[in-house]
């Protein structure tokens, strides 16, 4: 059953599979090779942040396989996010050779909240769009998963998930099975340092839909945390904007005006000349881990709180006696992550 494609599913359901999902056992991430090259699906909002980590995985062909984009409801509503996904992918010129699978339209539990109002109403403000050459694939987002998670290799797939976790949640609850395929979740969501970019405690991915949030962190997957607290630490300048225009491709050129326009409504927003870097600090995590730190930590998701809903609470001083559950990342190398972003987008048309 795809719960969240028919009917919100009731508190009970959620409460029983956050509970079945917590027993899993939970296992140690393994370590990545230097010249390690990971089997990557992408979970996905498209929204502006997301078209520019897409590109960034794509054009990294040495470091990461992406085998599919599997599109949510999230910054705009499921029939953009999926439309979105599928002009990223003709940008990078993979049209025919990367699937593009459609999936929950809302979340679990609530009403959709988008950020139609940051994205545009496309949800990809700043660029001209076309009309995608090649449609979604027929298969709902979530059977992919399922069928592809209990076909693959035990710890064999990584999800970077960089919008509501929905699909994944509702893949992990319908076929629990599947985390034996997986290797690990890196996803960006939540905060804790930095505190909410929705809410004063809330972070845009995870309160849409902070039932789903919860069951993935209840999982027993490895998770790595990509929150606010890393994506302030390497801002969207001009003078990180001006070296990928420089690149001279198409790619190069839509990425350049993407973050233009995130910086545009920032500086009309709160007056700075610059905006966190969000949903790219996934793939650059998957691109080269050791740009990172970040510490183990344990991370539960608040799903009752009148003020705190969607709040990731994290123990980062052990203070809770619960076990660790994901790696919270919290500095990066800036120049380093621009400098990386610059050479994958320069592989791409």
């Amino acid at each position: 059953m795809i719960m969240s494609q028919t009917s919100n599913i009731p508190r009970r359901t959620f409460l029983k599979a956050s509970a079945a999902l917590a027993a899993g056992a939970l296992f140690n991430p393994l370590a990545q090779a230097a010249n390690e090259r990971r089997t990557v699906i992408i979970d996905c909002d498209p929204g502006q942040d997301d078209a520019i980590a897409i590109l960034f995985a794509l054009g990294a062909r040495d470091r990461l396989d992406v085998r599919a984009l599997t599109a949510v409801a999230g910054n705009v509503p499921l029939n953009l996010t999926e439309r979105n996904a599928r002009i990223v992918r003709d940008w990078a010129g993979q049209t025919k050779t990367l699937p593009v699978y459609a999936g929950c339209p809302r979340p679990l539990m609530r009403p959709l909240i988008t950020a139609a109002n940051v994205h545009g109403k496309t949800g990809l403000e700043g660029v001209e769009l076309h009309e995608p050459l090649a449609p979604v694939a027929q298969q709902h987002a979530v059977a992919y998963l399922i069928d592809t998670l209990k076909a693959a290799a035990p710890h064999s797939v990584t999800i970077c998930a960089i919008g509501p976790l929905t699909n994944l949640a509702t893949a992990l609850t319908d076929a629990p099975e599947i985390r034996d395929g997986l290797r690990e979740i890196v996803l960006m969501g939540g905060a804790f340092f930095e505190r909410g970019n929705i809410t004063p405690a809330a972070e845009f991915n995870v309160y849409v839909d902070p039932e789903a949030a919860s069951i993935v962190f209840a999982s027993g997957v490895p998770i790595v945390v990509l929150p606010r607290d890393v994506a302030v630490k390497a801002p969207i300048t001009p003078a990180r904007i001006a070296p990928i225009r420089a690149i001279g491709n198409r790619c190069g050129a839509i990425v350049a005006d993407i973050m233009a326009a995130e910086v545009k409504y920032q500086k009309g927003r709160r007056g700075v000349e610059e905006a966190p870097m969000y949903d790219p600090t996934a793939a650059g995590y998957l691109v080269d881990p050791t740009l990172f730190k970040g510490r183990l930590v344990n991370v539960v998701v608040e799903t009752t709180g009148q003020w705190t809903l969607g709040e990731t609470v994290v123990d980062w001083s052990g203070h809770s006696g619960r076990a660790p559950n994901a790696t919270w990342i919290t500095d990066v190398d800036a120049d380093a992550f621009y400098a990386a972003l610059q050479a994958s987008i320069a592989t791409l048309p």
